[in-house]
This record gives structure tokens, sequence and C-alpha cells, in this order.
């Protein structure tokens, strides 16, 4: 097995198990590898449409940009109009994405969308604490 090995189905899937149950109210969940590419996702029953896709970008610039979460990245360029214009534009600044790291190594990214950015954020980290 190698030490850069993406983040693993089991563990993706405690991650989606965990966020579920956890959540005080309908959200989407979505586990990715470093890619972006989709590793275990889930909808709740009652959770807006437009959270699949909004979980799915803040998973994708927690594995694919250099901050370790969607709030980091907003904060590095909250003062930088053209440097936020510049950025890959399924990236998002929406509080709730982050990256999952094996050691120092990022495996992949997950993000929560549908409560204030706030509890997503809160749901992500606990998800990820819970089954590191």
């Amino acid at each position: 097995m190698s030490e850069n090995a993406p983040v693993k189905l089991e563990r993706a899937r405690a991650i989606v198990d965990f966020v579920v149950s956890e959540a005080p109210g309908p959200v989407s969940v979505f586990v990715a590898d470093t890619h972006n590419e989709l590793v275990a996702a889930a909808t709740m029953d009652g959770a807006a449409p437009d959270t699949r896709l909004n979980a799915q970008r803040k998973a994708y610039t927690a594995a694919r940009s250099d901050a370790r979460t969607t709030r980091q990245l907003a904060e590095k360029v909250e003062d930088n109009a053209v440097e936020r214009a510049s950025f890959d534009p399924f990236f998002t600044f929406f509080l709730g994405g982050v990256a999952v790291f094996d050691g120092d190594e990022r495996i992949g990214a997950v993000g929560v969308s549908g409560l204030p950015g706030e509890v997503d954020e809160d749901l992500v980290l606990r998800a990820i604490a819970a089954t590191a």
C-alpha cells in the first residue's frame, strides 16, 4: 500500500455516516479523492437539490487548493479581488470544505452543504476526527 493512497472507501463511508447521523438538518455530503473523484456521497431527505453540487464544489476546493479548508482559502484571498477572480471557476469560498490528511499527505477532501457554513464546517471537522 502506498503512503500516498487516496482516502479509502471504508473511511469515506464512515465520514458520510457520521455527517448524516450528526447533522441537525438535511445536508449533502461529498467525500472525494485528491482529484475530486467521488469516493462516497449522500443527500439526506429534505436537502435542497443545489446542496449536492455545493458539497462537491467544497470538497473540490479543499482537495485541489493549497489551503486545508475553504475557510482558509477565503481568508487568504479576502482582500484581493484579482486573486479571487483568477482561481479555478469551480472553487468556492463557502465554509464546509475540508481536506483529509494522512500525516502531512493530503489524501482527499470532504464537503458538506445545507446548513449555515459554520455548521457545515463543524460537521466535516468532527467527521474527519471521528474516523481518523
